[in-house]
């Protein structure tokens, strides 16, 4: 099972993506488990060097919306330093905000069941876009 590390921000949305990889079968023909920052025990505050090494450590896959791109610590400048070959990639979600559209999550989905399906082949690929 894979399980997708949700950022903090993104607890709704990842509900309703949930709710909709469940109810369209995915999840048995590829399982996901999504789990928050609390369930972890990550801060919110968590910069994002330390939820990137989180992830990876855990063999999680982190789900954002955007983490900044400003400073040592961004998820960009940590990619850039410590992505690897075997690591797992970042799924960021384009729009946010449509994610409450079926339509677009349904797409969002779509997208996230693909990578699921193929993970071995986004390996070191540092971030994806959803959809």
């Amino acid at each position: 099972m894979i399980t997708i590390l949700v950022d903090y921000n993104l607890e709704g949305q990842a509900a309703l993506l949930s709710g909709t990889y469940n109810s369209e079968g995915w999840a048995e023909l590829f399982p996901l488990r999504f789990l928050r920052f609390k369930d972890v025990g990550l801060s919110q505050d968590s910069n994002d060097q330390e939820v990137w090494q989180f992830a990876q450590a855990s063999q999680m896959i982190l789900l954002t919306g955007n983490r900044n791109m400003k400073g040592e610590a961004s998820l960009e400048q940590t990619l850039r330093k410590e992505n690897g070959p075997a690591s797992l990639p970042v799924l960021t979600i384009g729009n946010v905000e449509r994610v409450a559209e079926r339509q677009y999550r349904e797409r969002c989905v779509t997208r996230l069941a693909e990578i699921i399906s193929e993970l071995e082949n986004y390996l070191g690929a540092s971030r994806l876009f959803i959809p």
